[in-house]
């Protein structure tokens, strides 16, 4: 189901509300003063060669980029576009030499037959750690462990298991699935100062860190599960990632909220803290450790969705038959990479497709900071763009914008038909005008009164073959807003 606003129109003119042009009105002077700067010439990519890998945790090794998953799917790529497909499964893997054997102590606790998200991190002595998990599935009766190979490609040794879930807690009395942590979606990183990190959890008790030792790779001793981010009473947020950004000096904490299937509704959200391991907020001021389900409920998603800031959820990108053609559905699990020679930021996530069924591929798209310090996604998937300032002729144009709200659900974000003219005007379904700002490149657009500062960025239109002009945007409260120019294809 797509959520719609509808638009009235007279005599081939679109009714504003009166607050609407009083808002226009007062933008004139700003609108008429802006000047444009030239659009540098960009090359971008035309054609792409896909990998199924779900739950994709990235990696830059050898020249190559890496992402691993669920299952032990593996695929790399020399940039970020076209990816070749390593493994599909544990029995296509080969990142040990027999991995029914390696971590058969795994496969017989969690009950299982595979593996669940994984994650790689190579640490200070150069070796590389992967971080592994298995899960029995109905149960968070689970593992986590970690081996170790000289090559990105493995082959690994197993360095054993160090933590379990789902029958003795690590106090030694019965787990509680209601307060302590499901020990799955590991991530492990390096904060400034050079620390490493842990953080893990999926639904039950909620999101956990672990202080880890650099020498060794396990967590340090004496920390039980560790610090307690968010969640509880067994709410649907799982898939933690921890980027940092140099310039806002922020730690970024990404998140999955809702089911991971077609129907689930799964979404990506943010935090930020000054600390690794917290308190995070969101840009509403939210403090994420207030974000649980009630005691005693299950699955309570009008307890959590009002918490952490939405970037991406279901969307559907239409023809003029009303056909989708293009957009995701359920997009999550995401990992995030920053490029210190591009100076590019990028998250990486896996996604299903409308009237797709359960197929999922990998997606990567550019990440931008705007000047509140929320990141914002490029609306479609990086092919080698680079953030420019652009033409008014480039801007000006028909749009599509859909906005994100807090839902968790299966429904499609709100879609908006509007026209952002050369005179730095906006009218359709909604009223406003767009303007530049703060940052370099940054700009801004202003719908009834709300203000929503991001970027406008020539992308590669896939659905019709063309570039065109996309816009992504935050407001002051956290609701992403993007935009995709529409085309003569």
């Amino acid at each position: 189901m797509k959520r719609k606003v509808e638009v009235v129109i007279v005599r081939n003119k679109i009714l504003f509300s009166l607050s609407a042009v009083a808002l226009l009105a007062g933008c004139g002077e700003e609108a008429k003063n802006a000047t444009a700067v030239p659009n540098q010439e960009v090359s971008l990519n035309q054609n792409f060669k896909e990998a199924s890998v779900h739950d994709p945790s990235i990696i830059f090794a050898e020249e190559q980029y890496y992402v691993i998953g669920s299952h032990l799917a593996f695929a790399k790529s020399p940039d970020l576009m076209n990816w070749d497909q390593l493994a599909t499964s544990v029995s296509t893997s080969e990142l040990f030499e027999d991995v029914t054997v390696s971590l058969a102590e795994s496969f017989d606790y969690a009950r299982t037959d595979t593996l669940w998200a994984s994650d790689i991190t190579q640490l200070k002595d150069g070796k590389y750690y992967l971080y592994y998990c298995f899960c029995e599935g109905s149960s968070p009766q689970s593992t986590l462990g970690v081996a170790v190979s000289d090559s990105i490609e493995g082959p690994y040794e197993d360095k054993g298991i160090f933590l379990t879930s789902g029958t003795e807690s690590v106090t030694g009395a019965a787990f509680d699935a209601t307060e302590e942590p499901n020990v799955i979606d590991p991530h492990v990183f390096y904060d400034e100062e050079d620390r490493l990190w842990m953080v893990y959890g999926s639904y039950s008790g909620g999101i956990f860190i672990l202080e880890m030792d650099s020498a060794t790779g396990f967590p340090k001793e004496d920390q039980g599960y560790g610090k307690k981010l968010l969640g509880g009473n067994h709410s649907r947020i799982e898939a933690p990632y921890i980027l940092y950004n140099k310039d806002t000096e922020y730690y970024y904490l990404f998140l999955s909220f809702g089911g991971l299937d077609a129907s689930g509704g799964y979404n990506i959200r943010v935090a930020r803290s000054k600390n690794p391991d917290g308190p995070y907020e969101d840009a509403s001021g939210n403090a994420m450790m207030e974000a649980k389900g009630e005691e005693g409920s299950f699955f309570d998603d009008k307890a959590i969705e009002d918490y952490g800031t939405k970037l991406i959820g279901n969307f559907e990108i239409t023809n003029e038959q009303d056909i989708p053609v293009g957009g995701y559905v359920s997009p999550g699990h995401n990992s995030a990479y920053y490029d210190e020679v591009e100076d590019k930021y990028y998250i990486i996530f896996h996604s299903r497709f409308p009237n797709k069924g359960e197929h999922n591929e990998v997606r990567v798209h550019q990440l931008f900071f705007n000047s509140d310090g929320w990141p914002v996604i490029a609306p479609m998937r990086y092919a080698g763009e680079s953030l420019t300032a652009l033409e008014t002729a480039d801007i000006a144009g028909d749009y599509r914008f859909y906005k994100m709200d807090n839902a968790i659900d299966a429904d499609y974000e709100e879609e908006l038909a509007l026209t952002l003219t050369a005179t730095h005007l906006a009218y359709g379904q909604g009223g406003g005008y767009w303007k530049g700002s703060e940052l370099p490149d940054e700009s801004s657009l202003v719908l009834n009164f709300t203000e929503y500062k991001g970027y406008f960025i020539r992308q590669w239109d896939e659905v019709n073959g063309v570039e065109t002009t996309t816009f992504s945007g935050m407001s002051d409260q956290g609701e992403a807003l993007f935009g995709i120019k529409k085309t003569e294809n």
